[in-house]
């Protein structure tokens, strides 16, 4: 936090003149909502203000965009088409028969597609109690996100990089 609020401070000295804080609400019980908003408040009393905004459920989502529209449409004709196919499958003598893996899939987007996947293959991808995939393949964008964000940061990729924290810490305290 501290990193950021600093980042923030010295971000708003420029041109550019605004930021965003997101804060999921089942994040922290000690880092609530008044804390970050005070947090900021104060570290940044003269160089900017602060608001806080907290979302209802039924705020959450709001009229869906054409992109929403267009999308809900495609994912809805795919489904449809894929029950038929499977009703042709399954169905034998007047009785469907709904006992194959793929008989239980749920739609989603794989890579750039939209993908029906068993349910019993997703079993061995999601962390059940935390109620997330295994895999979070979006948190290794998270550097390109800091440099979008202009955050001074180092891309070596070194070892002597991953230990640059270490060396600065012990050279500081030497000194």
């Amino acid at each position: 936090l501290e990193l950021n609020v600093d980042h923030l401070v010295e971000k708003m000295k420029t041109t550019v003149k605004r930021g965003l804080i997101l804060r999921n609400e089942k994040c922290n019980a000690n880092y609530t909502t008044d804390f970050i908003f005070n947090l900021y408040s104060e570290e940044g009393k003269g160089v900017f203000d602060c608001r806080k905004n907290v979302l209802g459920h039924m705020q959450q989502g709001g009229t869906p965009s054409p992109f929403d529209r267009n999308f809900g449409t495609k994912m809805g004709m795919k489904s449809v088409l894929w029950l038929t196919d499977k009703l042709k499958e399954c169905y034998r003598h007047g009785r469907i028969f709904a006992n194959s893996k793929d008989s239980a899939c749920v739609l989603g987007m794989r890579k750039r597609a939209l993908v029906f996947q068993p349910l019993a293959e997703l079993k061995n991808e999601t962390d059940f109690e935390h109620r997330i995939p295994k895999t979070q393949w979006w948190l290794r964008l998270r550097p390109i996100l800091k440099i979008l964000a202009k955050y001074k940061i180092n891309l070596d990729t070194s070892e002597r990089a991953a230990m640059e924290h270490v060396i600065k810490k012990r050279s500081f305290v030497s000194q």
